[in-house]
């Protein structure tokens, strides 16, 4: 039980973190990073309420008989001034296709209406250039004559090293040059090596033929009720730069979502723990219409818990925590009815486990006023690789250690401790254990309303009875042995007593 002196309960939170963060609705630019390749691809992503939602941009047909369709064919009638009108980048010694990176406005490629940056070149005359170099097929395109007939396919995951433009396409400069490289843009706007140099008829469209738009659209939507997110390579204590993976219940992930600098990945991370926050505030307050007053949940959320004498490389790994009624619950998967409660790992008395903060990584200039806000206390003795560490004493020098994303979520799991703790022991009452004092066995009473007692177990008579107010120190060795210093009311002297526990109630 807490013996640090009887303080009344903190407010309770209405949303974990801050009352004054809104649910974000957002919408971005991001990268998709894949481990694998070790290639990102350019996607939008979509925040709302409740869900994540990741788009790609594709090309598709909006008009015209060729909806289906994935690829398309279309013929370029090669201009005096401005040849095809578009530039091209990648090959296959890249391990990617050759993909149209530039058009330029109101020239060949532009006005087919059919073309879009983006686009991956397959063949060019009826010749598959899927496996061709960079450089056969620019020497294809220029050496095709007038009248060139392409067939393309949007790709989806272009490679983000192409830095190819997300935007419609529009005027762009002449970045052509006599050696062509697949990082490079090869500019195909000029003549080539054409014998008609007589003006030929534009590249338009046809009535009747298909009309195509690029368009982002939705590839994966994840549920954030539930949901938990990492910004830690799994298992290990790696931290991804300006990036994180978000997880829903069911265990679907975003992948890894990386972001051009470290200020967007921070306001992506709030605004998608937010959203969670609240969702995870609502599902608690289902579960306490259903509970009696002395089982309310007080908080709950994902947490990694550090594993301790393993030889894995794993060293991390996620839990669900919960502060509900008299206990503290230590689940591998969520709660999501009512049943679900008696299947947790672990389950501890709240009276008997002691909550401590490890460790805040912050600037130096900023820690005073992070603790003045949040009211921490950073024990710098404790070593761990990750900031915004806690740990949970269970008793017999037992403990669990766990980290969390985010300062704000830190503070949140200490303020409801804190209450979980008060409200538990204010029903408790009181608890009296077997000790040993001066050598003599006894009982030791922490009472909510009277303090702290020790009396004889056989003649009931009291030793010595203090205040809460009168408890000026207390320490003890994790296991058994505890050390109160109270301050004499008559003498204003410090006593200290002490005590060797059976922490098993009497």
């Amino acid at each position: 039980m807490s013996v640090a002196g009887k303080q009344p309960p903190p407010a309770p939170l209405e949303r974990p973190g801050s009352l004054l963060v809104p649910t974000w609705t957002k919408t971005g630019i991001a990268l998709l990073y894949d481990e694998v390749s070790e290639n990102a691809y350019d996607i939008r992503l979509k925040l709302t309420k409740e869900v994540l939602t990741i788009q790609k941009q594709d090309v598709i047909c909006v008009s015209g008989s060729d909806r289906s369709a994935n690829h398309r064919t279309v013929t370029l009638h090669r201009q005096p001034v401005g040849g095809l009108g578009l530039s091209i980048k990648g090959g296959a010694e890249h391990k990617v296709p050759v993909v149209i990176s530039k058009m330029f406005k109101d020239q060949a490629a532009d006005q087919t209406g059919m073309l879009f940056i983006g686009d991956a070149i397959t063949q060019v005359n009826g010749i598959n250039v899927e496996s061709a170099t960079h450089e056969e097929v620019v020497h294809l395109l220029r050496n095709a004559g007038d009248e060139v007939t392409i067939t393309v396919q949007y790709l989806r995951e272009a490679p983000s090293f192409l830095k190819l433009p997300l935007g419609s396409p529009g005027p762009s400069s002449d970045h052509s040059s006599g050696a062509s490289s697949p990082l490079f843009d090869s500019g195909l706007h000029l003549n080539g090596n054409s014998a008609n140099t007589a003006p030929s008829s534009p590249s338009s469209p046809i009535a009747n033929e298909p009309k195509y738009e690029k368009r982002w659209l939705d590839t994966l939507s994840v549920p954030l009720s539930m949901a938990r997110i990492s910004r830690y390579k799994t298992g290990t204590d790696k931290l991804r730069s300006n990036a994180f993976e978000v997880l829903a219940l069911d265990g679907v992930s975003t992948g890894i979502l990386q972001f051009y600098t470290a200020q967007e990945s921070a306001d992506w991370l709030r605004a998608i723990s937010t959203n969670i926050s609240d969702l995870t505030l609502q599902n608690m307050k289902m579960a306490n219409k259903c509970s009696s007053p002395s089982d309310q949940v007080v908080h709950m959320g994902w947490v990694h818990e550090r594993l301790e004498g393993t030889d894995s490389s794993q060293l991390y790994k996620f839990k669900f925590l919960a502060l509900k009624g008299s206990s503290f619950y230590i689940f591998s998967t969520p709660p999501v009815s009512t049943l679900d409660w008696v299947r947790a790992e672990k389950m501890y008395n709240l009276c008997e486990v002691l909550f401590k903060i490890h460790k805040l990584w912050l600037a130096d200039d900023c820690w005073l006023q992070a603790n003045l806000y949040f009211g921490i206390h950073q024990d710098f003795d404790f070593e761990d690789h990750r900031p915004y560490c806690f740990s949970v004493m269970v008793g017999h020098g037992k403990s669990h250690c766990f980290n969390v994303e985010l300062g704000s979520e830190l503070a949140v799991w200490e303020k409801s401790f804190q209450r979980a703790i008060f409200l538990e022991v204010q029903r408790t009452g009181s608890k009296t254990y077997m000790c040993s004092w001066q050598g003599d066995t006894l009982c030791f009473t922490v009472d909510f309303a009277l303090g702290f007692t020790c009396f004889d177990s056989k003649t009931k008579n009291v030793l010595w009875r203090f205040k809460f107010s009168q408890l000026k120190g207390s320490s003890d060795d994790g296991k058994t042995k505890v050390k109160l210093l109270f301050q004499n009311p008559d003498t204003k002297q410090i006593e200290t007593k002490d005590l060797i526990l059976n922490m098993r109630p009497k």
